[in-house]
């Protein structure tokens, strides 16, 4: 999978969403950008608020914006800081991402590419909780 995703386009369009971001308190703006299963590129930027633990992560209106574009799947991610380096998903986002990932999705890492099952080994998910009510 890793060697079929165009990381340039990915990484030109996680640096587009970051010049949208919403970072008046921090200063310190995010974009992010992901490939869908089925060829879509979907893009967030984090939006602060005076209440900071409001602010929400690049990848939380990354997860929206597929969502609302009718959902489906991310095959590959990649996330970027106001200068245009890579940056890892925080804990709370790797998980948002882990649910909403497609089998063998992959991210760009400051250590290079990587699995989702390898910056959030033994996850809990959606199939944990199939049979309970």
């Amino acid at each position: 999978m890793a060697s079929e995703v165009d990381w340039e386009l990915l990484a030109r369009s996680a640096t587009e969403a970051m010049g949208r971001a919403y970072a008046p308190y921090s200063s310190f703006p995010v974009g992010a950008a992901a490939l869908t299963e089925d060829g879509r590129i979907v893009t967030g930027c984090n939006v602060e608020n005076a209440s900071y633990g409001l602010t929400l992560c690049a990848e939380c209106t990354l997860i929206g914006a597929l969502q609302m574009g009718g959902g489906g799947r991310i095959a590959a991610f990649y996330c970027v800081d106001g200068a245009g380096a890579v940056l890892m998903p925080c804990g709370r986002c790797r998980q948002l991402l882990y649910e909403f990932r497609a089998p063998g999705m992959v991210l760009m890492t400051t250590a290079g590419v990587k699995t989702m099952d390898q910056v959030l080994p033994d996850a809990f998910g959606p199939e944990h909780l199939e049979g309970t009510p």
